[in-house]
C-alpha cells in the first residue's frame, strides 16, 4: 500500500492516542541566570508569505525536565564536550607546527562567527558551513588532517565556536552569490524523498506542535547546534541530524557535507534568522 506524506503522519499520531497535538510552551529560556535567549522572533522576510506566526526555537518544544538541562551549564551535558575541544584548540597538530590557538588569540575570538554561517566565502567560490572552515582551516593553516565531518571531534570544536556567539541574533545572508546555494536548499526542503513521500515542511511547517510516534514535532530550527541529544547521549552536528531526518523517510540520504546539504543547511539556518545562538543545547 502507497501512503502519502499525510496519510504517512497522520497515521503515527493515531497510533499514540491523547497525545496528538501538543504545542509549543511560553516559557523563558535564561542560561546561567543572566544570558537571555531569544526564543520567538517574527517571520524572516523570506518566510512572511508562509502560514505561520512566528519562528520558534526547538527548546520550546521539549519536556520541563529537558528543558531546564540547558538554563544552568553545570547541568547541561553538552559542556563538557566544550571543555574537551578547548584542549583540541590547544594541541598542536600537522605539518605546519599549529594549533587553533597559534592563529586565534583564544575561542573569544570566534565571537559572532556561528551567527552568521553557512557564508559565502569568496576565496573559495562556495558556500561554506562552520565544519568546512573548521577542516579548511585544519588543512591549510595547521597541514592536519580534517576532522570526519559529524564526527565528536567535529561537534565538540562547533559547539565551543558555537558558545562564543551564544544570545546574539543568526543572521545569515542569502542574497549575492549565495542565493543560489539557498535556492537549492528550499527547493530540497520542499521536496517529498523517501517511501514516506515526507519532505521537511511536512513535519516542521505542516505539523509543528504535534506528536509523531513519541517525538514532539519542532520547527526543525538549527540555531541550537550542536545540540546534546539525551536520546544517544552525545552532541549531535546539522548534517548528522539531516542524515537520520532523511532516513525516516526510508530514503537514500546525502552525504553530510556534501552540496546537497551544505545548501540545505542554508536554507534552514535562515529560516531563524532572529533567533538566538544556543549551542550547545540541550534535545531529546
Amino acid at each position: 500500500m502507497k501512503f502519502n506524506a499525510m496519510t504517512a503522519v497522520a497515521a503515527v499520531m493515531l497510533a499514540v492516542p491523547g497525545v496528538a497535538s501538543a504545542g509549543p510552551d511560553d516559557d523563558k529560556l535564561i542560561i546561567n541566570g543572566e544570558t537571555e535567549i531569544v526564543t520567538k522572533a517574527p517571520l524572516p522576510a523570506h518566510m512572511e508569505d508562509l502560514n505561520m506566526d512566528m519562528i520558534m526555537s526547538g527548546w520550546h518544544f521539549r519536556s520541563d525536565e529537558t528543558q531546564v538541562l540547558e538554563m544552568d551549564d553545570f547541568d547541561n551535558p553538552g559542556m563538557v564536550f566544550v571543555e574537551i575541544a578547548q584542549e583540541q584548540w590547544d594541541t598542536v597538530e600537522g605539518s605546519e607546527g599549529k594549533s587553533c590557538a597559534s592563529c586565534h588569540e583564544g575561542p573569544e575570538s570566534m565571537t559572532g562567527v556561528r551567527a552568521v554561517y553557512p557564508k559565502w566565502n569568496e576565496d573559495a567560490g562556495e558556500v561554506r558551513t562552520l565544519a568546512m572552515q573548521i577542516n579548511a582551516c585544519r588543512e591549510e593553516n595547521m597541514g592536519a588532517e580534517p576532522y570526519e565531518y559529524t564526527g565528536g571531534q567535529m561537534a565538540n570544536m562547533e559547539a565551543l565556536i558555537a558558545l562564543q556567539s551564544r544570545g546574539m541574533p543568526v543572521n545569515v545572508a542569502i542574497d549575492g552569490p549565495a542565493k543560489e546555494t539557498w535556492e537549492k536548499g528550499k527547493e530540497i526542503y520542499y521536496t517529498r524523498y523517501g517511501q514516506l513521500e515526507l519532505s521537511c515542511a511536512n513535519c516542521h511547517e505542516d505539523n509543528y506542535g504535534n506528536m509523531i510516534r513519541a517525538d514532539h514535532l519542532s520547527q526543525g530550527q538549527v540555531n541550537g547546534f550542536p545540540t546534546y541529544r539525551l536520546k544517544n547521549t552525545k552532541l549531535n552536528t546539522v548534517h548528522g541530524r539531516f542524515k537520520g531526518c532523511v532516513r525516516d523517510t526510508r530514503a537514500e540520504t546525502f552525504t553530510p557535507g556534501g552540496e546537497e546539504f551544505v545548501a540545505l543547511e542554508l536554507y534552514v539556518a535562515s529560516r531563524g534568522n532572529g533567533l538566538s545562538v544556543e549551542g550547545p543545547s540541550v534535545r531529546n
